[in-house]
């Protein structure tokens, strides 16, 4: 299989080649930070390789001191961007980069336990195609 990829500002493009083999939610208080939303949601492959089309604008990586919580991003739009971990191991992808269509569901929530207090039954919430009028 084969997915493409970008940043919000096109100024960087990927793609990743092969399969992932977990889809996973992470409600962790690291992920709520680093996306300003309930969860990051992230695929993980160790056998994918990851190829860099363009990079017109700087990728930049952050690791967590004391931590082995990791986010590359693009510099100029801070669109989350994949990264390699693990001492290059582990192919990480934020699923919201691809732009190719994708049929694999997540396979689990994670850190359930430091879920955001308003994230409950959001599938109930009232729900509109763009804007409310």
């Amino acid at each position: 299989m084969e997915y493409q990829g970008s940043c919000l500002c096109k100024g960087v493009t990927f793609k990743v080649i092969g399969n992932f083999k977990s889809f996973y939610l992470c409600h962790c208080s690291f992920c709520q930070k680093d996306t300003g939303s309930a969860h990051a949601a992230n695929l993980f492959s160790t056998s994918a390789k990851l190829e860099w089309i363009k990079k017109e604008t700087e990728i930049t990586t952050f690791q967590l001191a004391g931590s082995r919580h990791q986010k590359s991003f693009c510099a100029t739009c801070g669109s989350a961007l994949p990264n390699l971990q693990m001492g290059d191991k582990l192919l990480v992808v934020p699923a919201g980069s691809l732009d190719t269509g994708l049929e694999k569901r997540p396979d689990a929530h994670l850190f359930m336990s430091s879920k955001a207090d308003w994230d409950e039954a959001l599938e109930e919430i009232k729900k509109f195609e763009g804007f409310p009028e």
